[in-house]
């Protein structure tokens, strides 16, 4: 242990960040979770101590840094429900930029010059709807929700203290997270959810109503939305490589995480009845405002930067670890409340 890095994972009792907690200490790594449990599990805890705390509160996250003896920061801690950002946009703005700024000034007090944020394809807003390339990152950044534009306004804070105190910054813009730790001691319990896998997950085994497909009228095979969709274990693990990214000259890098890859949701409809041996009854509804034909990730510059390679590039492999954490979920109270109910 004494050759790995002490990281400091906010929001590490989330879904994305717990499984990055994990991937770092089976590298060697020495993971100390900062989390309010506001939207994570004290149960998704498991590799490294647990310190509450909300992270616009600069004292207590210098604190946690000091006393831990911190080198690195992995900074998920913030809101990510589009909906709910547009219904309160000071409330996203204030967690997911001052959030940032807390952070960046802790580190400075603390003499930590590392910083890995969770940054999101919500930066881009809404692509040339007719195309089907996959997005790189010198695509315009024109979000179009406060959740989107509260992400790009943390990267250019970050940006911007790369320059003015030598920070070294690594953005990683993800698109569609899904899929559960593979051992089954992690895994997804939001609450409400509104991801689709596990919506139709849920559908497809009677512990949630019908699924809504939202629009089949788009310019694609099947009439239905394409995602690119990245299992989260692989996240994970691109957070880990990032911590030795080369951020150039700038100090600050941004990338794009996906598989390159897109799925429509009717074929992810499909690929759920066959990972739970049950047909997912679905409707179809109106298209939601903003929603682009296709969303596809160009990975290149994380794959050259990071020597980054998705493990999980088969839509049966990556559904069929969220339907097993579905069915056995170690924790999340809805989750728990309805398992049983699953024959």
């Amino acid at each position: 242990m004494s050759d790995g890095r002490r990281v400091l994972v906010t929001g590490g009792a989330g879904y994305i960040g717990s499984h990055t907690a994990k991937a770092l200490a089976l590298a060697g790594h020495a993971p100390v979770v900062f989390d309010d449990l506001s939207n994570g599990h004290r149960e998704a805890v498991l590799w490294g101590p647990l310190v509450i705390g909300d992270v616009r509160d600069r004292a207590t996250l210098e604190a946690c840094m000091r006393e831990h003896r911190i080198d690195s920061v992995i900074h998920f801690a913030g809101l990510i429900e589009v909906g709910r950002s547009v219904r309160e946009p000071d409330l996203f703005w204030d967690v997911n930029l001052n959030g940032v700024a807390c952070v960046l000034q802790a580190m400075r007090a603390c003499g930590i010059d590392r910083l890995v944020f969770s940054s999101t394809a919500a930066v881009y807003g809404q692509p040339d709807v007719v195309s089907t390339e996959p997005l790189r990152e010198t695509a315009p950044t024109q979000p179009i929700n406060p959740y989107g534009d509260s992400k790009l306004a943390a990267e250019r804070l970050i940006s911007a203290c790369a320059k003015a105190y030598g920070v070294q910054g690594v953005a990683l813009r993800y698109f569609n997270a899904c899929g559960a730790d593979p051992a089954g001691e992690i895994g997804e319990a939001h609450s409400p959810e509104s991801h689709l896998i596990p919506l139709a997950i849920e559908a497809a085994l009677g512990l949630g109503p019908a699924l809504t497909v939202f629009g089949r009228d788009f310019p694609t095979p099947d009439g239905s939305c394409i995602r690119d969709y990245i299992h989260v274990s692989d996240l994970a693990q691109a957070h880990l490589l990032a911590l030795d990214a080369n951020t150039g000259a700038e100090g600050f890098i941004a990338m794009n995480l996906g598989t390159g890859r897109g799925f429509s949701v009717l074929e992810v409809v499909e690929a759920v009845g066959r990972a739970s041996g049950r047909p997912t009854p679905y409707s179809i509804g109106p298209r939601r405002p903003g929603d682009p034909a296709c969303l596809v990730a160009d990975s290149q510059l994380a794959q050259d930067r990071l020597g980054w390679r998705p493990s999980f590039t088969n839509l049966d492999e990556i559904v069929a670890s969220a339907v097993a954490w579905r069915r056995r979920p170690a924790f999340g109270e809805r989750l728990l409340a309805t398992a049983k109910e699953v024959a």
